[in-house]
């Protein structure tokens, strides 16, 4: 029977050969390394628990071990998933839909739970990390405003740029000036 292991921090494909090397060197081989969950064919033992725990987190990593904390980051995770596809959204895409049918949990539940323990709503993370990713694209300078709004399931352009100054205090046009220096680290957000 498999066990899974509930890593805080995965955010992106790099996180996960991170991880996947702190298991090798443990001589460990996963069956599979996802964000946010690490699939075992067996349960760690004590000692292999104390010493990942260690390794992980001198990568700035953190085992869970609290089933409400690993909701909280299966939803994290989820949620930078999304964010992070390449493809633009469906202009009728629901957060709340697809938080509750792939956690398996009505979203009342998940968004009590996630402001309890977060100190902010769903929906103000999943702004935040929007944010980010526009960021990310304004200081790539490779797409248009009007094609980061669609990417991103913007309504429209000045709906973006509203919700943008609002996080940033910046405007896009001066933030894609200013460069990459104001994007946070996206386990920071």
């Amino acid at each position: 029977m498999s066990e899974l292991v509930y890593i805080k921090n995965m955010v992106c494909n790099r996180c996960i050969t991170a991880v996947e090397a702190e298991f090798s060197r443990l001589g460990i081989m996963p069956l599979q390394v996802r964000l946010g969950e690490v699939e075992l064919l067996q349960a760690l033992t004590p000692d292999q628990h104390t010493e990942l725990e260690n390794r992980l987190t001198t990568l700035g990593f953190e085992l869970l071990d609290d089933a409400r904390t690993r909701l909280i980051e299966k939803i994290k995770t989820l949620v930078i998933e999304i964010i992070q596809q390449p493809e633009p959204f469906d202009t009728h895409f629901n957060y709340s839909y697809i938080l509750s049918q792939r956690l398996n949990k009505d979203y009342s539940t998940l968004s009590r739970l996630f402001s309890e323990v977060e100190g902010k709503t769903i929906e103000k993370y999943i702004i935040l990390q929007k944010i980010e990713k526009v960021k990310e694209l304004l200081a790539y300078d490779e797409l248009t405003l009007s094609e980061i709004a669609v990417r991103l399931g913007y309504s429209s352009t000045a709906h973006l740029s509203a919700q943008f100054k609002k996080v940033t205090g910046l405007t896009t046009q001066h933030f894609r000036k200013m460069g990459a220096k104001w994007r946070k680290p996206l386990d920071k957000v």
